[in-house]
C-alpha cells in the first residue's frame, strides 16, 4: 500500500490555499487553480501544509487520499512555478511557427496543420523545430503536448516524427533482400 498521502504538501509563500464546502482553491502568482475533493477524503490547511487522510467508513479512501494528496501538490506547484514540456519535430521540411493563436506546423503531410491553442496554455516556439508547451495545470499541459504529438508521431526507422525532448526512439533495422 502506497503512503504518499501521509507525507504533507508544502505551501511556499506568495501561495494562497482556502476552501469552500468540498472545494480547495490554490491561488498563486501564475493563476488560480480549483478541484473537487472527494467525500472520502479529508483535507486540512494548517500552518503552512496541506494533510489529506481517508475517512475511515469509506472503502476506497486510501487511494483517493493518495491521488488527491498528488493533485493538491500540483496544484500548489503549477500557480508558484508552472509546468512546461518541450517537443522537437525531427524530419526534413518539418517546421512549427506561431500566427495569432495558433500554432502553424508543416509535417509532410499534403496540407498544413493549424492547432488552436486552448485557453491556459501557452505554446513558444524558440525555433522552427522546437515547440515548448506551458501552463499552470499539469494535466492540461499535458494533453495538448500528447495531441501535438499525436499529429505525427515518430517512427521507428527513421525517426521522423514529433517527439518529446527526453523521449528515447528505439529504432529498428531496415528489411534486408
Amino acid at each position: 500500500m502506497s503512503r504518499i498521502a501521509n507525507a504533507p504538501v508544502p505551501v511556499p509563500s506568495g501561495v494562497e490555499v482556502r476552501f469552500e464546502d468540498r472545494r480547495i482553491c490554490v491561488k498563486g502568482s501564475k493563476g488560480q487553480l480549483e478541484h473537487e475533493i472527494h467525500a472520502a477524503v479529508d483535507v486540512v490547511h494548517e500552518d503552512s501544509v496541506v494533510k489529506c487522510s481517508a475517512r475511515k467508513s469509506a472503502a476506497n479512501g486510501f487511494a483517493l487520499a493518495g491521488t488527491t494528496r498528488a493533485l493538491v501538490n500540483n496544484m500548489v506547484t503549477g500557480v508558484s512555478v508552472g509546468f512546461e514540456k518541450k517537443l522537437q519535430l525531427v524530419g526534413v521540411g518539418y517546421r512549427a511557427q506561431m500566427q495569432g493563436k495558433n500554432l502553424h506546423l508543416t509535417l509532410g503531410y499534403s496540407h498544413p496543420i493549424d492547432f488552436p491553442v486552448p485557453d491556459g496554455i501557452e505554446i513558444e516556439v524558440p525555433s522552427q523545430t522546437e515547440i515548448i508547451v506551458k501552463g499552470i495545470d499539469k494535466q492540461k499541459v499535458g494533453q495538448v503536448a500528447a495531441t501535438v504529438r499525436e499529429f505525427r508521431p515518430p517512427e521507428p526507422y527513421k525517426g521522423k516524427g514529433v517527439r518529446y525532448a527526453d523521449e528515447t526512439i528505439v529504432r529498428k533495422e531496415a528489411k534486408k533482400k
